[in-house]
């Protein structure tokens, strides 16, 4: 027997009903409440809650925050306030320091800058209450969830997910899909300060495979946040952040007082590389990370807007015109897709501008055998990835996208 034919004495009818009180769930929101639908968003957690997240934002994702939200508050930043672009270090002390476009962008404060988007948007939001399952009986959809260990029920005529990458939303529509695809662990520790020449205004990032697949550093509220990524499975997480440490000590004159804080994630990285994104299905559709959007140098802030407000459009045209939502959404997040895949795609890379920070003009500064072992330590980073072969997909949804002009609809879910 589904959980869902255990029925509650009462339950709630909306239009939508929205997954989760993140940035993308905001953005959809934003477009519900504007245009008169009937909107619940419901997050497990009690607002405003911690999001792990170094909070540095791009051009263009401060831009949507501004257009659509006003503003930023004081409140909704960390100190420093902004940040001037991000500097690339490879092996051998070679650096690449590139300036975001149009100026510096905002450090979020993840915790109040989140709550403050979703207020705004003016949604009705549950917090405290956790989605169980949903079903879609074709002219609406059944929700179960859990508030302070009661059940609640929605009926609503369409669900968005937008509910991080260890969606629940995409657990319910596909059981198997959680141990389909490969997850990656993020830690950032936060560190007093006792030395630091690493220079403030930047985010930093070491393509240093023996460090990890994803290692950063900047300073936040006078700490500084050393992280590391590397692959679930492994266990040597807090090893590798040793092994950070002491190379930041040694090449850079980096020295930190002991861990006072950390925070983690699991992060389903490859989607976006890969175009394998996940949309739903049915009545119900997947938007921000929990579809796989990841900008490079895993900022998913902005393209969580973006596919949260075009998530948001997509519902508002189906329920006007009664059309098909899957068919409507699929055709408007593909200009998605294609901003989010280009910035992984190495054609682009290579030869046109994907990123809001100029890689190209950066190499170009270089004398001749730095650019060389630029890309030599660009490639010897990327070889460890072969592992989850996706390499060649890589390549093959490149080239495809230059014959094509878009990403191929049909590897999506």
């Amino acid at each position: 027997m589904s959980k869902l034919e255990n029925k509650p004495e009462s339950i709630r009818e909306v239009d939508v009903l929205i997954v989760g009180a993140s940035l993308s769930a905001a953005a959809a929101s934003k477009r519900l409440v504007d245009a008169g639908y009937e909107t619940v968003a419901i997050e497990r957690y009690a607002l405003p809650r911690n999001k792990p997240c170094s909070g540095i934002i791009s051009p263009r994702g401060h831009r949507f925050l501004i257009e659509n939200f006003g503003p930023l508050p004081r409140e909704v930043l960390h100190d420093p306030t902004s940040c001037r672009g991000v500097t690339f270090h490879f092996r051998g002390m070679l650096q690449m320091p590139m300036d975001f476009d149009h100026g510096s962008t905002p450090h979020l404060n993840r915790r109040n800058s989140d709550h403050w988007a979703i207020m705004r948007s003016k949604v009705e939001v549950h917090d405290s209450t956790c989605l169980i399952d949903l079903e879609d009986k074709g002219t609406h959809v059944e929700i179960l969830a859990r508030r302070n260990g009661e059940e609640v029920r929605y009926r609503a005529r369409l669900v968005i997910g937008a509910d991080g990458p260890n969606s629940q939303v995409v657990r319910s529509l596909y059981p198997g899909y959680r141990k389909s695809i490969k997850w990656f662990m993020v830690k950032q520790h936060l560190h007093e300060i006792i030395e630091c020449p690493l220079d403030p205004e930047y985010f930093h990032f070491w393509f240093h495979p023996e460090l990890g697949y994803y290692t950063w550093s900047h300073e936040r509220n006078g700490r500084q946040i050393v992280g590391v990524g590397y692959d679930a499975e492994e266990k040597k997480l807090s090893l590798r952040h040793r092994m950070t440490i002491e190379y930041l000590e040694k090449h850079y004159g980096v020295k930190l007082k002991p861990t006072e804080e950390r925070e983690g994630v699991v992060n389903n990285f490859g989607l976006s590389l890969i175009n394998r994104y996940v949309f739903g299905k049915g009545n119900v559709i997947v938007t921000g990370q929990a579809a796989g959007f990841l900008n490079m140098i895993a900022e998913g802030m902005s393209c969580a807007l973006h596919s949260g407000a075009i998530a948001g459009e997509a519902a508002v045209e189906s329920m006007r015109r009664n059309s098909d939502l899957q068919s409507v959404y699929r055709d408007t997040i593909a200009s998605e897709v294609r901003r989010c895949s280009d910035q992984w795609n190495p054609i682009k890379i290579l030869f046109d501008r994907p990123h809001e920070a100029d890689f190209r003009e950066a190499l170009s500064k270089l004398q001749g055998r730095d650019k060389r072992k630029v890309i030599v330590e660009i490639f010897r980073f990327l070889y460890p990835w072969g592992r989850y072969n996706w390499g060649r997909q890589i390549l093959m949804q490149a080239v495809l996208r230059e014959l094509r002009g878009y990403y191929s609809p049909s590897r999506w879910l």
